[in-house]
């Protein structure tokens, strides 16, 4: 909170504030562990109290984030500043802002940070700066990163986590510097750099990406695809080893994917509009990446372009970047190996007595990774089917009901309908936006995090 207050100083601006919510955060976070710290530090940290401190700690971030909105009476409503804090850090990019430019740039820095914090993972952080939690970091890990398994680079999980947030500091750093050389001020370009990086898509224009240059959403389209790739692999590439990246079977249909519905969505812009070759390619590209990663910015009305590709866009939301990076959805591997269990089913129903592991990047995958990959894509259908009953409850629209639910669950941010992308969610019924934030906090934190915690076992003692 406090890295917003240059900001606030420089365009002469109240800091107030950003200085009063920073303070009562730091006197509450003394307070607890000056009187609670023997019962938080544990010797041996249970999967258990993993999965309940990650839920916990992202609820109780989303609380205390709200207080420069309220403070500031840019968000003057907690219901409005909880949900949009909720959507910041589980980097969703959905937005009750009818006048983002209205908005005092210490607090469009802050809520661009809330993205940029939880794009890595609030837990994550913690694990690489604060190893006074002691030990059972990996637990946390597990329960937040996205994705079947997370990808150790060195042995000790702290090592592993500095390494992702060197990487991710660098990318946003690198990014913000080419956005600077486009003729972006400091200000929006270090902004949307942190946005970009974190798939999260605040951006601080109304328009969002609609009205800047060419070169400005080439440089967006760059990094957001980058950022949609695990981050191991790019690890991988700094290194040097590029065959690892290229024999990765998620991030060959990742690139697959995203290059087959470009084209397909260039031609069908090129025919259906008056836009020249290249300024369709580059719509197409642009929107195709910025949903697919879930990071919803909007360079165009893409609801506006063909009934065609409204329906693509709304399966979109569906897939979701690569594990391991700060996108959300379900995640491209799950489709992978979804797809390829079952075709393999059709082989075992010819050989009965044959065992026929899925494979994934030549690696025979445990049929446990299999059967957690099917539960979560049943129980992700289930809970878009059961949520969007509840929406519909509140008196929205079909294709409003039915993507704000996708696009909430899906970490994406725009959606169709009354949600679309030139429109916001400020609208919307108190109890939409309720549940919306707990879509948002489910999906980022892959469902079985925060639908565990409802289960009775759970509580039980051991």
């Amino acid at each position: 909170m406090f890295l917003g207050i240059p900001f606030s100083v420089y365009y002469n601006e109240s800091y107030i504030p950003l200085l009063s919510s920073g303070l009562i955060a730091i006197s509450v976070g003394l307070f607890i562990w000056q009187f609670f710290r023997r019962k938080l530090i544990v010797k041996e940290m249970s999967n258990k109290d993993g999965y309940l401190t990650v839920a916990l700690g992202w609820i109780v971030m989303a609380i205390v984030g709200t207080m420069p909105y309220l403070f500031s009476e840019a968000i003057p409503n907690f219901t409005d500043a909880f949900f949009e804090t909720m959507s910041g850090f589980t980097t969703t990019g959905a937005s009750i802002l009818n006048d983002i430019e209205a908005v005092p740039h210490g607090i469009l820095f802050w809520r661009s940070l809330t993205q940029w914090i939880g794009g890595m993972g609030i837990i994550v952080l913690t694990v690489a700066l604060l190893p006074m939690i002691g030990v059972g970091g990996m637990q946390m890990f597990i329960a937040e990163a996205p994705g079947i398994t997370p990808d150790k680079l060195k042995p000790r999980i702290k090592d592993t986590a500095i390494r992702l947030w060197l990487i991710y500091v660098s990318l946003t750093l690198t990014e913000t510097v080419f956005l600077m050389f486009g003729g972006m001020s400091f200000f929006d370009a270090i902004n949307h750099g942190l946005t970009t990086m974190a798939t999260g898509g605040f951006s601080t224009k109304n328009a969002s990406i609609q009205n800047e240059s060419a070169y400005i959403q080439y440089v967006i389209l760059g990094f957001m695809f980058l950022a949609g790739v695990n981050f191991s692999l790019t690890y991988f590439g700094l290194k040097g080893r590029f065959k690892k990246i290229f024999k990765n079977e998620e991030f060959l249909a990742y690139l697959s994917i995203i290059g087959m519905f470009t084209l397909i969505t260039c031609g069908v812009i090129y025919y259906h509009t008056d836009l020249k070759l290249e300024e369709s390619f580059r719509d197409a590209a642009f929107q195709v990446v910025s949903i697919i990663t879930t990071t919803g910015f909007v360079s165009a009305d893409y609801t506006a372009w063909a009934p065609l590709l409204t329906i693509f866009f709304f399966f979109f939301m569906f897939i979701g970047g690569s594990a391991g990076s700060t996108a959300g959805g379900v995640k491209i591997v799950r489709h992978v190996v979804l797809m390829k269990n079952s075709a393999l089913e059709m082989k075992r129903l010819l050989h009965g007595n044959a065992i026929i592991p899925v494979r994934l990047n030549s690696k025979a995958i445990s049929p446990k990774v299999t059967y957690h990959v099917l539960a979560f894509i049943m129980i992700y259908i289930s809970v878009f089917v059961i949520s969007s009953v509840l929406v519909a409850m509140t008196g929205l629209d079909v294709d409003t009901t039915l993507s704000a639910v996708a696009t909430s669950l899906g970490n994406i941010g725009p959606g169709l309908g009354g949600v679309g992308p030139l429109n916001n969610f400020y609208w919307l019924p108190d109890l939409t936006k309720w549940i919306l934030s707990f879509l948002m906090l489910l999906g980022r934190l892959e469902l079985f995090t925060i639908l565990i915690l409802f289960t009775p076992y759970f509580w039980r003692k051991m």
